[in-house]
């Protein structure tokens, strides 16, 4: 049960009365590479923090770091956050909200947060650019058949008809089959909005109306798989999605059709997928896998109709530091008593990443 504790205002809100005291707590070297110079001074322009005293643990915290926390109204988190335990929170009794520069917050928040009215945000949205671009260039390779042209071409190396192999190639008025109306999934269903592509959806809690909303058509998901020519997969990993693709949905894809993971690897049966690649009947571009790292003599890594990358499509590089910007906008925001422009809803983790 989400509930406010009666020691103040609603949660994400606070009345000013100066900086707030802000601990950063995340994994090793990620304060680093989130972080550049503007934001650290940004940051301490906004809270009282200490920006070279990173929390990598709070359950038995360093004293510099447990003297921080008994004081920290506000923690920054990313990558790495240590859980936020009962016992943890018990060390913070000041703490009000926690401010997430990543994505989902189920690896570090927990019942305790919510029982104890703490206000939570997360730099989701900014997150999921990167994941959808990624999966628009693989869609629009996948209608061209990029992958396996290019490994012909490798292989050939001399003058070859493509125009007639690649005859039913294109992207003109190909369907495409978006699983899932999550973050991400919305992100790709707008990146598709300029191209002449017929965009299926499959969401069990999106409507016809909703769908039609998004511009797009809400289907079964056997339906999906079987019309769709790229199927996409952007659901959350809970329970219910654990293998939701599984043989009877892979069968039903056309032959030639490409299957795209930037999800996670549970939410496909790879043992039904397996035998599909391994024919050649279908074809993947798969960011995730099931385990994360595939054993040394996995099939996915020499396969000419797979594309296998090593959970990068979300946010690295350069674009870690548009997390940090909506974060420390929600930091922002926070010191100036509004409530966060983007919230963390407890009910809303039972069906979202």
């Amino acid at each position: 049960m989400h509930h406010t504790t009666d020691n103040g205002p609603s949660p994400g809100t606070r009345t000013p009365s100066g900086p707030p005291s802000t601990l950063l707590a995340m994994g090793p070297g990620i304060a680093e590479r989130l972080l550049t110079e503007d934001h650290r001074a940004r940051l301490t322009g906004l809270v009282r923090t200490d920006p070279t005293l990173i929390a990598h643990q709070l359950s038995d915290p360093p004293p510099a770091v447990a003297a921080a926390l008994a004081e920290a109204e506000l923690l920054l988190t990313c990558w790495g956050a240590p859980p936020l335990t009962a016992g943890v929170l018990d060390a913070a009794p000041r703490l009000r909200a926690v401010v997430h520069a990543a994505g989902t917050v189920k690896h570090h928040i927990t019942d305790a947060c919510w029982e104890r009215g703490i206000a939570v945000t997360s730099a989701a949205a900014a997150n999921a650019r990167p994941v959808a671009e990624y999966t628009l260039a693989a869609i629009l390779f996948a209608g061209k058949n990029i992958l396996g042209s290019a490994q012909r071409y490798r292989n050939l190396r001399t003058h070859h008809d493509w125009r007639e192999e690649l005859d039913r190639a294109g992207n003109y008025r190909r369907t495409v089959g978006v699983v899932g109306a999550s973050r991400i999934g919305r992100r790709v269903i707008e990146l598709l909005r300029p191209f002449d592509l017929d965009v299926l959806l499959y969401d069990p809690y999106v409507d016809a109306a909703g769908a039609a909303a998004l511009g797009v058509e809400s289907v079964p998901l056997g339906e999906l798989c079987a019309r769709a020519h790229v199927v996409s997969v952007h659901a959350p990993e809970i329970p219910a999605t654990r293998h939701m693709i599984g043989a009877a949905q892979l069968s039903a894809m056309p032959d030639g059709s490409t299957l795209i993971n930037t999800s996670r690897g549970s939410l496909i049966d790879e043992s039904a997928l397996l035998p599909e690649l391994v024919s050649g009947r279908l074809r993947a571009v798969l960011d995730v896998t099931e385990p994360e790292l595939p054993p040394a003599d996995s099939p996915l890594y020499d396969l000419p109709n797979v594309l296998l990358t090593p959970h990068v499509a979300g946010s690295l590089g350069g674009e870690i530091h548009r997390m940090a910007d909506q974060a420390l906008d929600e930091v922002e925001r926070y010191t100036r008593g509004l409530p966060f422009a983007d919230p963390v809803h407890p009910a809303a983790l039972d069906h979202s990443a």
